[in-house]
């Protein structure tokens, strides 16, 4: 655990830059947790990361270094977690963040309504996802969907929401999968029993 203890906390001493047209402010007190509140602004739009009491922000120029005030393991545990926060909310605003899934399976597809997702997925009703504030959807040759936003953590929650819809099957692999994941596929009876014989 020590171990897990010291990673975290190089990760949280790394630099932080900050690209041309991206600006760091820091609110203290201001935060959910009592500590700072960091606001984060670029082209792409703004982001908001909470701090514990523990830790401070500084400025310097287009360098942001986070600080934590003690030595204690959860305080430790915390700092990189912070540090990967704030750069994701940096990154976020400057060139934001992609996710491609990809459908397979006879007579599955996806449309898109608006930012509205309208899946057939082999059920007897239409799969529907409404993309939230933030995030926007592109489908592709009706299989392909792009999952696109500024906030890292709601693209992948969003993306696994939907893949969630229609996971990928063992048997033939039909269902929705991360693009370039591969599925592991289980024999079926007949082949099981082909195999024995």
């Amino acid at each position: 655990m020590n171990f897990g203890n010291k990673y975290m906390s190089r990760i949280g001493k790394k630099l932080i830059t900050l690209p041309a047209g991206v600006t760091l402010d820091v609110k203290p007190g201001e935060s959910v947790f009592g500590g700072a509140k960091v606001f984060v602004k670029g082209p792409k739009g703004s982001l908001e990361v909470d701090l514990e009491k523990n830790f401070e922000v500084k400025v310097d120029g287009s360098t942001v270094t986070v600080v934590r005030a003690n030595e204690e393991r959860s305080t430790k545990a915390l700092h990189g977690l912070y540090r990967s926060l704030i750069n994701n909310a940096v990154v976020g605003v400057t060139s934001g963040y992609v996710k491609q899934l990809e459908i397979q399976g006879i007579g599955y597809k996806a449309e898109l309504s608006g930012n509205t997702l309208n899946m057939k997925l082999g059920f007897s009703h239409p799969v529907i996802v409404e993309a939230p504030e933030g995030i926007k959807f592109e489908v592709k040759d009706g299989v392909l969907i792009t999952v696109s936003g500024i906030d890292k953590q709601m693209v992948g929650q969003v993306t696994s929401e939907i893949r969630s819809k229609r996971k990928p099957e063992p048997y033939k692999g039909k269902g929705i999968r991360f693009l370039g994941e591969v599925v592991k596929k289980k024999a079926g009876k007949a082949a099981a029993k082909t195999t024995a014989a």
